[in-house]
């Protein structure tokens, strides 16, 4: 709960440091990396780091959950945090971690706003990044327990027992842990991180979705190279096709992530892009298995057929659902008479407003389809999305 007192001086405060959260995360993130090298081992992204993603990202969450709060001030905005806390506990997040985060945070918003923060100022925003922090470790706890994790660890090593090129650009490999240990769960829709250690001996994280079609006790992922260009190469993905191999052995962390296939019968639409397919076709990998009578709607945009990874099995799975149709697009017009040229375009598309629908691709083309969803009826709180990285729509959402 926000005091009455520190609401209104965020109110009053929320404009200038809104301004000013770009700089003040690029001070913060770099004299804390100053301090705290090790942080950058394992924990953050270089990539994001380099890009200024994660910057932008925490800064739109904390603008975002500080609006939350002065719009409701007597609640915490718990549901805007629940991705976060997916992610935090995917990398192993730990409690004394905040306590290293408020040090530098709080010194970079004097540093950048100077004479501006008062000690009113100071307690009123402490306020706020206690009430955030708090609302996240309450809800990591709980995810650390149901994945049987203490203090973050989650991670056990998993054997490569076949490796699968599903395009050019994108392979899949499927895992068996090792040791006897039961592995948490997982749900559709859920992704694990793998740690792997760089050439240069830095470790690196990244989040790949669980692409399902395995027996139980195994893992499959479906990585796409990030080969780069506009942005940098993708440091772990290039080093997982170039090297890894069957046999060879990976680092995994448990599942999480709050993007998951709810049970029940009503209606579904899956709308994926590119490697936004993955979490999708564990989706249909679940249905199919559980012989659903729900009527699936599943739609998929990519450049061109060739570059569809897992097509063949998606359109394998829809055949399994007696409720189940797609519907493809594809840039090139590669797709014959039976996909559609172009992006994504709902028009003429069956679209049932009982529905819930379920979004993975890049943002602007989940914006779009969720406008276009929104538009054909869906109420907004039955569109559920998964960003791949920092979530830079939280704010907006």
């Amino acid at each position: 709960m926000l005091s009455a007192q520190s609401a209104k001086v965020v109110q009053a405060t929320l404009p200038v440091i809104g301004a000013s959260l770009d700089t003040i995360t690029d001070r913060f993130y770099s004299t804390m990396f100053a301090a705290h090298p090790e942080l950058l081992d394992g924990l953050f992204n270089r990539g994001n780091q380099a890009s200024g993603e994660q910057r932008r990202a925490l800064a739109a969450s904390i603008a975002g959950f500080a609006s939350a709060l002065l719009d409701n001030p007597l609640e915490r905005p718990d549901a805007l945090l629940s991705r976060i806390a997916h992610k935090h506990t995917a990398v192993g997040v730990t409690d004394d971690q905040y306590v290293i985060v408020h040090k530098y945070l709080f010194g970079a918003i004097k540093d950048v706003l100077g004479d501006a923060v008062t000690d009113e100022v100071e307690a009123a925003w402490d306020d706020v990044y206690w009430l955030m922090a708090g609302a996240l470790i309450a809800q990591e706890a709980r995810l650390y327990a149901e994945a049987g994790a203490v203090d973050g660890r989650t991670w056990r090593p998993w054997t490569v027992v076949r490796r699968t090129e599903e395009t050019s650009d994108v392979v899949s490999y499927t895992l068996r842990p090792v040791g006897g240990a039961p592995v948490p769960a997982a749900r559709p829709g859920q992704y694990v991180s793998v740690r792997v250690p760089l050439p240069d001996g830095a470790h690196q994280l990244r989040q790949y979705s669980l692409s399902g079609g395995v027996g139980a006790g195994l893992r499959r992922i479906t990585v796409k190279r990030i080969r780069g260009g506009a942005t940098p190469p993708g440091e772990v993905s290039n080093l997982l096709h170039d090297t890894v191999r069957e046999g060879d052995e990976l680092t995994l962390s448990a599942p999480f992530g709050d993007l998951q296939l709810e049970d029940g019968e009503g209606p579904l639409v899956l709308a994926s892009a590119g490697i936004g397919c993955t979490p999708i076709t564990a989706m249909l990998h679940h249905l199919a298995e559980t012989r659903s009578q729900r009527r699936v709607l599943l739609l998929h945009a990519d450049r061109s057929n060739r570059a569809h990874a897992l097509r063949g099995e998606a359109e394998a799975l829809v055949d399994r659902l007696p409720g189940a149709e797609r519907v493809f697009w594809y840039e090139d017009a590669s797709g014959g008479p039976a996909a559609r040229s172009g992006r994504m375009d709902l028009d003429g598309v069956a679209v049932p407003p009982d529905a819930k629908a379920y979004l993975c691709g890049p943002l602007p083309f989940m914006r779009d389809v969720r406008a276009q969803l929104l538009a054909a009826g869906i109420p907004a709180s039955a569109v559920h999305y998964e960003v791949f990285g920092p979530d830079l729509w939280l704010a907006t959402d």
